[in-house]
């Protein structure tokens, strides 16, 4: 695998590579942390809420205050092909999108979705906004080209796009309906110019449609409900030189590939952007940028380590979840962090995290998403709750 491919995926195989320990353990409170970092975490002590997921990705509010995960499922043993990076990889209809309930009960609301990969590599559903009360956006994700997404046949139909999923529907089953292909925008756009490659993995909402993070495409598009107007919201960095090396053959100084994995926007009407950085994934190599269509995009943090989702509270601030706080390679131990603008230094809110991958605020709590990787069993997700 090359040092180019393996930036792309968010729970990369290197990662599996240093997988130990096992979800709810947590960081000491008052710790102090490399990089000039704080964390006081006695008043922050997380709560499980819900158990029982499959390598839960983003989560969401509905309108009416409920808490909906997505779930890229277990793969499955359908429809294999070779994979360049993975070797054999199959695809399953597992993927998912789940409400947690009261106390913690976890309804399936939406089920039968693709998930792609390998049992410690799963790629399917990603991240969801709402659009109405009982109506969401989902982009699931593909990891590969629409040449690759046919390999998988009908199974994988809906890999690489963006869906709408209409609840009413439920009580039989939910309508889910492809509103926009992400892959095949790459293919046909192509707007880093490298291989056609697209994994979307990040999704907010804008009056006239949506913008997806595109971590396999590089890029950040912006595209109308209905994909009739689709362009790249702007030219986010895609390589940043490290100071360590990948191997005896990639010196220190190399480009590592760095990729968008979530949008978000800011109460001053600007996109927020986080980055994960690519093989060997150096620790505070990853940034936050500031985006304003029509004008280059601005660093608005920098000092971070494979963030994975970012968050804004009803004061403003903004919370980033990083999957592994010491780089992927060092295994998947993570933390949600408090962002300070324009600095390098950030306050740990909750550390030693198992695989934390998304964040969603409400009041005064954030609920983060842990054990986003298979590689242990299915059913190691969880869902906690943190009170800020």
């Amino acid at each position: 695998m090359t040092h180019r491919a393996r930036r792309r995926r968010i729970t990369v195989a290197a990662l599996s590579a240093g997988l130990v320990g096992t979800a709810g353990v947590f960081a000491s409170a008052g710790a102090a942390t490399a990089h000039g970092r704080t964390s006081d975490t006695r008043h922050h002590a997380p709560t499980v809420i819900a158990t029982g997921l499959n390598n839960p990705r983003q989560l969401a509010f509905s309108p009416e205050g409920e808490l909906y995960v997505a779930e890229a499922g277990t793969t499955g043993t359908s429809n294999c092909q070779t994979s360049p990076e993975f070797g054999t990889v199959c695809v399953g209809l597992t993927g998912s999108v789940a409400r947690i309930g009261e106390k913690g009960h976890v309804n399936r609301v939406v089920t039968g979705l693709p998930s792609s990969g390998t049992a410690s590599e799963p790629i399917g559903p990603s991240d969801l906004v709402f659009t109405g009360n009982h109506e969401f956006a989902l982009v699931i994700g593909l990891g590969g080209s629409p040449t690759y997404r046919a390999g998988f046949g009908s199974m994988g139909r809906l890999l690489g796009t963006v869906v709408k999923v209409d609840l009413h529907h439920r009580r039989h089953s939910p309508k889910v309906k492809k509103v926009f292909d992400v892959a095949g925008y790459e293919a046909k756009n192509n707007p880093d110019g490298t291989d056609i490659d697209s994994n979307g993995v990040g999704i907010a909402r804008t009056h006239k449609g949506f913008v997806v993070a595109d971590a396999g495409a590089n890029d950040v598009i912006s595209t109308r409900r209905h994909g009739s107007t689709v362009a790249v919201l702007a030219p986010v960095p895609t390589t940043k030189p490290v100071s360590v090396p990948g191997g005896p053959t990639l010196p220190a100084g190399f480009p590592a590939d760095a990729v968008p994995t979530d949008v978000v926007r800011g109460p001053d009407g600007a996109w927020y952007v986080s980055q994960l950085v690519g093989f060997p994934f150096e620790k505070g190599a990853s940034s936050i940028w500031r985006i304003v269509p029509g004008h280059a995009p601005q660093k608005w943090a920098t000092g971070l380590t494979n963030v994975t989702s970012l968050a804004f509270d009803h004061h403003g601030r903004l919370y980033a979840v990083e999957i592994a706080a010491n780089g992927l390679l060092s295994g998947p131990t993570g933390d949600l962090v408090r962002i300070k603008p324009h600095s390098s230094t950030h306050s740990v809110v909750a550390g030693n995290l198992f695989a934390p991958y998304g964040v969603a605020i409400r009041g005064s709590s954030a609920y983060v998403t842990t054990g986003s990787t298979m590689e242990t069993a299915p059913g190691t997700g969880q869902v906690i709750k943190i009170h800020l």
